[in-house]
């Protein structure tokens, strides 16, 4: 495990006072500050600063009193050495790195994003849907049985956890760390969209037994048409007569912003001491040294400079790209797993008067042989203060890892150890293979017939087609089968936690809070007796099951409802 604690040797403590004093003296000499800032913009040494930030919280940053925090690669030619590396520029990384302020603030932490921006990729708000996935309204969560008994073990268990990440959101409301929830949380009724015998037979199922569990208080199921129309417009709009049709409605949906959620967080992590964020740094290589610290080489895309950064404790949280770094670790646990790329298309709408017709996250069922993370829906979103709406996924493919990757991430990832595991799950997943190819071979107006199973009168001059981000689904091996093909998440760590990365994607997001404390419980064993005062502050429900204690359910879902600002929907 990482040791009781992680100080940095006395060398880097110098140099850190030596830094303070420089910039002290910085502030002082504000005019020639000023002065050396406008000549670093000419000469092009200020790329690493990220633009998405607010320019006040970056100029907080670099004052006296904040003088190892910094956006800017350049002005911080610094440590060589530190607690924390974070690599990616996501939800996970500015999660994990928030609640390590919370929990042990005088440890130093250095992120590190290969692109000009945090929140670009998997946490950019066009690329995802922006669920807050509770299982409310996604009929992959509760599979029907032989028997047609419907089984909500997924369905409770992914609801708790975005229960903690409202916990979470919670607490840094209340700490001023975020000012308004509403910032990037917003109310939007989730509903489930089913027709035809059997598919209606299965929702009532689902509601019956859904409708029971206190974590889904409240929902609602019907098969009146009218009723259906005044809760969503456009489904029902010029619809054929004669449908069997059937919905359930939860109010305790919500529609997430996980990029403006990710700047946030960031924008709070480099105002506080001895944390720095870094652009434009491409985090290419990562070994472990003779001292058992990990050595990460990082190039800056703009200068074109290289450095090494040692560090005690590194996560990998940077979406597909996780895997080829989790690779170069050279760790045990990594033997064996691959990965699997899937990329996302979405329908946006470009018709304002469409957009303001509907307000709810409708989900219906996947078609045979899709991943759970296209299953498809029409969606409400506010993005940037706007709302918008969106229907989608179409599945697509590429080698690519990352939206911004390159074709050659999929071969590169190609090892002796989980060649046999990726050609098992090739052999035995046709229905997908089939599923990916009917999608990219899909037209325009192709995409519009799918759409109009939920607006029936759907005109394919109201759309436009915009690329999501890219999926890296887990593939492990197995003992039966060969190799198995995973669509969740999962945090791959070292034996001694110095270690750990995140591979997978759905229910991704919106669980980051949960599962950044299974990197803790994972990393971090021997500091969590001494951390679990805090937790518990943070997150209240802290080892306990909010489905095994109906108070605590009912008194902590009212509490985050009122301090996040999601009572009216």
């Amino acid at each position: 495990m990482v040791q009781e604690k992680l100080p940095c040797s006395r060398r880097d403590e110098q140099a850190r006072a030596q830094r303070c004093a420089y910039n002290a003296f910085q502030l002082k000499a504000c005019r020639a500050r000023i002065l050396l800032s406008c000549m670093q913009k000419k000469l092009g040494a200020c790329a690493g600063m990220d633009p998405a930030l607010p320019a006040c919280k970056v100029q907080k940053a670099n004052t006296a009193d904040n003088a190892e925090t910094t956006m800017s690669s350049t002005t911080t030619d610094t440590a060589s050495s530190v607690d924390v590396v974070l690599i990616g520029g996501g939800v996970m990384s500015a999660t994990l790195g928030t609640l390590l302020r919370q929990l042990q603030p005088d440890w130093s932490i250095s992120i590190f994003e290969r692109l000009d921006s945090v929140a670009e990729e998997s946490s950019n708000a066009w690329n995802n849907a922006g669920t807050g996935h509770s299982a409310l309204c996604e009929l992959n969560y509760t599979p029907q049985q032989a028997d047609g008994s419907v089984d909500i073990t997924k369905a409770i268990n992914v609801n708790e956890q975005f229960q903690v990440s409202r916990q979470f959101w919670t607490y840094l409301v209340e700490q001023n760390i975020l000012a308004s929830a509403r910032d990037f949380l917003t109310p939007v009724p989730h509903m489930s969209f089913v027709w035809g015998d059997k598919n209606v037979s299965f929702l009532q199922a689902r509601y019956k037994a859904l409708s029971e569990h206190p974590l889904f208080s409240g929902m609602e199921f019907t098969q009146d048409q009218a009723q259906i129309a005044q809760w969503a417009p456009l489904i029902m709009r010029n619809r054929p007569a004669g449908q069997n049709l059937a919905v359930t409605r939860s109010l305790r949906g919500t529609d997430v912003n996980f990029g403006a959620l990710t700047r946030l967080l960031f924008t709070y992590l480099v105002s506080t001491p001895a944390c720095t964020l870094h652009t434009k740094h491409d985090v290419h290589d990562i070994r472990r040294d003779a001292d058992g610290r990990w050595v990460i080489k990082v190039q800056d895309t703009r200068l074109h400079t290289e450095r090494e950064v040692k560090a005690r404790f590194v996560f990998i949280g940077g979406g597909g790209g996780a895997l080829p770094l989790l690779q170069k670790t050279g760790i045990p646990e990594a033997r064996g797993v691959g990965g699997f790329p899937v990329s996302g298309q979405f329908l946006r709408c470009t018709n304002p008067d469409l957009i303001a017709q509907h307000h709810a996250k409708i989900y219906g069922k996947a078609s045979v042989g899709a991943p759970p993370m296209s299953v498809p829906h029409l969606d409400t979103r506010m993005i940037d203060g706007a709302p918008a709406l969106l229907f989608g996924p179409y599945a697509g493919f590429s080698t690519r890892f990352l939206k911004n990757g390159s074709l050659m991430d999929l071969p590169r990832s190609i090892r002796a150890s989980n060649i046999s595991a990726m050609l098992a799950v090739a052999r035995d997943n046709w229905p997908l293979t089939k599923y990916l190819i009917e999608q990219v071979m899909q037209t325009h107006n192709d995409r519009i017939k799918a759409l109009r199973d939920f607006i029936p009168d759907a005109q394919a001059k109201d759309w436009e087609l915009v690329v999501a981000g890219q999926r890296v689904q887990i593939i492990k091996k197995d003992a039966k089968k060969g190799g198995v093909l995973q669509f969740g998440t999962e945090v791959i760590s070292s034996a001694d936690g110095s270690v750990a990365a995140l591979l997978g994607a759905s229910p991704g997001a919106s669980t980051a809070a949960p599962i950044m404390l299974t990197v803790l419980k994972k990393c971090f064993a021997s500091k969590l007796p001494e951390w679990e005062g805090k937790l518990k502050q943070i997150i209240p429900s802290y080892g306990q099951k909010l489905a095994d204690n109906p108070a605590l359910c009912t008194q902590l879902f009212d509490k985050t409802t009122s301090v996040l600002g999601l009572k009216e929907v």
